[in-house]
């Protein structure tokens, strides 16, 4: 048996209107839809986060040097404190 009449119409209304949806959706310069861009936002996120790796690995062999020269000398305080704070921001998380 095929699908009644009741369910044809229904399922050509829902085609219709997902493809209203995404026609809102797709139209780039819609008066009357909602427009979000997320490439600009997106751009500078990647920077930010290359400049932090950049900055990052620099600071890791800059530590490398002082060691393998036997200049490095860590906080042990400030580390133990840096951990106990990491702790307590992952329990609020």
């Amino acid at each position: 048996m095929g699908p009644s009449a009741a369910e044809t119409g229904r399922t050509a209304e829902s085609q219709q209107a997902r493809q209203q949806a995404a026609g809102r959706s797709g139209a780039a310069g819609s008066a009357d839809g909602d427009r979000v861009e997320l490439s600009s936002t997106l751009g500078q996120l990647s920077q930010a986060i290359a400049a932090y790796g950049s900055q990052r690995a620099q600071r890791v062999q800059s530590l490398a040097t002082e060691y393998q020269a036997g200049r490095y000398r860590p906080n042990s305080a400030a580390t133990s404190r840096a951990l106990i704070a990491d702790a307590r921001s992952a329990e609020s998380r």
